[in-house]
């Protein structure tokens, strides 16, 4: 599983970069602006390392994932 950001044009989901596979199963989240979520500095400070870590890691796909699932039931 890999996250992407997009924007809706023309009824039509364009990715901000790169491209999927054709038939690729995808999920949207959509954010409102009026549905703003505030955070104090320390948290603002936690997630922003979390999203830099989590774009630093290699992962793996949704199939590989769901293989080393299944060994434990």
């Amino acid at each position: 599983m890999q996250v992407v950001k997009g924007t809706v044009i023309q009824g039509k989901i364009v990715l901000s970069q790169g491209s999927l596979p054709e038939g690729a199963e995808v999920g949207v989240f959509v954010t409102h602006e009026e549905g703003t979520v505030r955070l104090s500095a320390l948290l603002q400070k936690e997630l922003e390392s979390a999203l830099e870590e989590a774009d630093q890691e290699e992962g793996i796909s949704a199939e590989e994932l769901f293989a080393e699932l299944r060994k434990f039931g």
